[in-house]
Formats: structure tokens, sequence, C-alpha cells
């Protein structure tokens, strides 16, 4: 992996952009497409927001999923979607662009099981069989889950689909991506901020097995640190 160290979070989200925009450039100039996944939390806001600000990425030839989500109502604040709403799908922004695709995942469904094995099909259907994302940003939590492959949780081994759903955590059971599709992508962003991050930092860069985030090969990741979380 390469591990680049930033100052701060504004630093941390305006790098993030700019390797964001570069992959995009790559994708579409090899294949005439981007496909991309967002994950949640906090840390990837400020990003979102400057990349709703660039006119560098060719939105009409991109397609963005989310890595995972809390099953909770529409506009609840649980719901990473609503985050990325107000971050970076504004209605300024949705006027001065038009997306090939935002693929939210659908965990207001009756029947959550079948939601996820359509999540999948979706995600097969855009970036192939198997599902190979050109890029993939990532954060990181305290307790070193990534997505929302949860310490102790089953869907750390799970590994024959795509997109699964876990336990409660936090108050929330989630619909996420499974470790095989993080494996394969063709690009790790991780973009990990604050102190508290600092232990899981640790475990990760020394590729301690005892945390989710290790599960994926980071043979192809770009690891940004803010100066609170670099260890």
């Amino acid at each position: 992996m390469n591990v680049e160290v930033l100052a701060d979070g504004e630093a941390l989200a305006r790098r993030a952009v700019d390797l964001l925009v570069d992959a995009s450039a790559r994708a579409i100039d090899e294949r005439g497409v981007f496909v991309w996944a967002v994950s949640g939390g906090s840390t990837p806001r400020r990003m979102l927001e400057l990349l709703g600000e660039r006119n560098d990425l060719d939105w009409g030839s991109t397609h963005l999923f989310q890595v995972d989500e809390r099953i909770a109502p529409d506009g609840s604040a649980d719901r990473n979607a609503t985050m990325l709403e107000s971050a970076l799908l504004t209605e300024d922004f949705l006027r001065h662009h038009s997306p090939a695709g935002i693929h939210l995942m659908p965990v207001t469904a009756n029947d959550l099981d079948a939601a996820a094995a359509s999540y999948g099909e979706r995600m097969d259907s855009i970036a192939g069989s198997p599902v190979v994302f050109d890029l993939v940003q990532l954060g990181m939590g305290s307790d070193g889950h990534t997505a929302s492959l949860i310490p102790g949780d089953p869907i750390l081994q799970v590994d024959t689909v795509d997109v699964a759903l876990t336990g409660d955590y936090q108050g929330r059971r989630r619909m996420s991506f499974t470790w095989p599709v993080l494996d394969r992508a063709k690009q790790l962003l991780w973009v990990i901020g604050g102190e508290s991050k600092r232990g899981a930092v640790q475990q990760f860069l020394s590729n301690d097995a005892a945390i989710p985030a290790t599960l994926p090969t980071q043979a192809r990741a770009i690891v940004l640190l803010d100066e609170a979380a670099n260890s």
C-alpha cells in the first residue's frame, strides 16, 4: 500500500478528490465509464462537497454506488444516503450534472435479503461479473471496521455474494459490500481522519488480522491519513 499523511481534514479531503478525479479519467479513457463506490461516516463529507465543485470529472460517464448503508427510513440522519445527498447530490449539483447512475442501497424494502441480492445484480450489470470497481473509497472505525464489516459479525465469513446484511451494530442493522468485492477493486482509496482512529490505524498498517479492515488485499491501496490519525 501507499500511505500519505496530510496535515488536517481539509488537506485529506482535497487529496482524496484529486485521486478520485485521476482515477475517473483513467477509467473513462480506457473503457468509457467510471464505476466507483463511496463509504458512509463523517469523514467523506468534505471530500464529497469538494468533489461537487470540480468540473473535471465526467459525471455523464460515472456510476456511483454505496459501500454500505444503515437500515433506516429515507431522510433519516442515520442514513449514509442522507449525507451523500446533502454533501454532493444537491439540487444545484444535479442542475449542472447528469450522472450516468446514482445507485442507492434499497434499505427500505420489505424483503431486505431480496433487496441485497438485487443490489448485487445491479452491480453485476454495470461493474461486470465478477464485480470489479474502478475505485472503492473506504474509511475505518475506531474498532477497525470498514464498510460495515463489523468485528465478530457473521458478514465477515460471507464470500459467495457481493452484498449482505449485518446484525445489529450501534442500534442499526446494515447492508454492506462483502470483503471479496473490496478485494477485487482496481483501487482502494482509504480516507481516515481523527485521533480516535490511531489505535486502529496502527493495527491496520501492521496488517493485524484481528481487525476487519485487513481482510481485503492492500496491494492496490492508497491510504490517506490526517496527522491526528497517524500512528
